[in-house]
C-alpha cells in the first residue's frame, strides 16, 4: 500500500533554463522551414547537411534542447549479448537443440541461475536488461489510513458502489 504523497510524487523535474527549442538560434531556421510547409523529412535532411542531429525535430519545441537531451540520456549496453554470455550459452544451446523452454529453465534453476533470464532479449546483455531504477521510498501512511481518504474507504467497506464513492469524492 502506498501513501498519497508517494502516488502523486513526480520525478524530479530538470531546470529548463535555456530558450525553447523553436526559439533556439541554432534551430530557428529549421522551424521556419516547417512553418512554411516543408515536409519534416526535408527539414531533417537540411539539418543533417548542416551537421546537426535531425532527431532534434522529434523533441518538444516548447522546451529547451538541453533539458530534453538530459532526460533522454540512454544507457549504453557494453556487455556481451545474453545468448553469447559464457554463463548462459549452454542454455541457449539447449533451446537450439529443441528442448522446451521449461526444461531449460529447470536446468538453470538446478545450476543456481535465475530461470527468468530466459525471458529476456537474447540480443542484449544481462546487466543492461536487469538495470532497474531505484524504488521511491514511501514515507507516508497507507492511503486507506490517510485521514483525508478514510471516510471513502469506510463507504466502500459499508457496501456503497464505487461510482457513489467517486461522486462523493468529487463533491467534497
Amino acid at each position: 500500500e502506498k501513501s498519497v504523497a508517494s502516488q502523486l510524487e513526480n520525478d524530479e523535474e530538470l531546470v529548463d533554463d535555456g530558450p525553447p527549442l523553436k526559439e533556439d538560434p541554432t534551430y530557428t531556421k529549421y522551424f521556419k522551414m516547417m512553418k512554411m510547409g516543408l515536409p519534416k523529412g526535408a527539414v531533417q535532411n537540411a539539418m543533417q547537411r548542416d551537421g546537426l542531429d535531425p532527431s532534434i525535430m522529434d523533441l518538444d519545441p516548447e522546451k529547451s534542447v538541453a533539458s530534453q537531451l538530459n532526460q533522454e540520456e540512454e544507457l549504453v549496453d557494453n556487455g556481451p549479448p545474453l545468448k553469447d554470455d559464457p554463463t548462459y550459452t549452454k542454455y541457449f544451446k539447449m533451446l537450439k537443440m529443441g528442448l522446451p523452454k521449461g526444461a531449460v529453465q529447470n536446468a538453470m534453476q538446478r545450476d543456481g541461475h535465475d530461470p527468468s533470464i530466459m525471458d529476456l532479449d537474447p540480443e542484449k546483455s544481462v546487466a543492461f536488461q536487469l538495470n532497474k531504477p531505484e524504488e521511491i521510498v514511501d514515507k507516508g501512511p497507507p492511503l486507506k489510513e490517510d485521514p483525508t481518504y478514510m471516510k471513502y474507504f469506510k463507504m466502500l467497506k459499508m457496501g456503497l458502489p464505487m461510482g457513489a464513492v467517486q461522486n462523493a469524492m468529487q463533491r467534497d
